[in-house]
């Protein structure tokens, strides 16, 4: 329930809407481009510009939730670069977050786009958009499926970790199917994600220390129940 309160989050349905017209996008190009490992270096402009698409939704949401926190740097509006997205890390654990594509044929249907943060490495995803979008010409061979889907995937995991898989919709999951259990034919261990097209794992081994308790009938009462995260003490 408490992701419906209006103090929860900025406007959420307006990012999750923006995932699930990618969504759609993704699997019309699954109608031409076969979900498969022998297809990961396939480029195209259609690629590139989902590409472009996801990663900006990606930048959009990492903003939001920047903004929603009181992190100065982005409320004072000065630029944002991958730097600052990395704090998000800490908070959202997004680097141990799996995905699954169903119907992947090959070992690359199980993503986590964003493990390389837990090593301190680069997302190589993340430098193919800023190469193809900044100097198409020379590196649009970047643009690739491979790259796509893990920035498909990770901006799924971006929002689950926000909204688990409430889409603010009418009818919404949170009343309609809290306590739900969901299964799976031959488990795969992993959940229905935000869109029901991904299948996702959500991180299992928060730090004891980074774990909280809350009882929600109580905190709803007041007028914000939630507190910051403060980005800054960590930049």
């Amino acid at each position: 329930m408490y992701l419906l309160h209006p103090k929860y989050a900025t406007d959420p349905r307006h990012y999750v809407r923006a995932f699930l017209l990618i969504q759609q996008d993704v699997l019309e190009l699954f109608s031409y481009v076969e979900p498969s490992d022998v297809n990961l270096s396939t480029y195209s402009h259609r690629i590139q510009q989902l590409l472009m698409r996801t990663c900006v939704e990606i930048e959009a949401s990492f903003t939001a939730i920047f903004l929603d926190n009181g992190y100065a740097k982005a409320t004072s509006g000065q630029n944002l670069n991958i730097g600052d997205y990395k704090l998000i890390n800490l908070s959202h654990r997004v680097s141990a977050y799996q995905v699954r594509v169903p119907g992947w044929k090959g070992a690359a249907g199980i993503r986590q786009p964003f493990a390389a943060w837990g090593s301190d490495q680069p997302l190589l995803w993340y430098r193919a958009y800023n190469k193809s979008k900044h100097n198409r010409h020379e590196n649009f061979h970047l643009a690739t499926l491979d790259a796509l889907i893990d920035a498909f995937c990770g901006l799924n995991i971006l929002l689950s970790a926000q909204f688990m898989d409430e889409e603010y919709a009418p009818g919404s999951k949170s009343i309609s199917l809290s306590g739900a259990c969901y299964t799976y034919e031959g488990d795969d261990g992993m959940e229905p994600s935000i869109g029901d097209m991904l299948r996702i794992r959500f991180p299992t081994d928060w730090p004891v220390e980074e774990r909280y308790e809350f009882t929600w009938p109580s905190l709803s009462s007041q007028d914000d129940p939630f507190e910051n995260f403060d980005y800054a003490a960590h930049a």
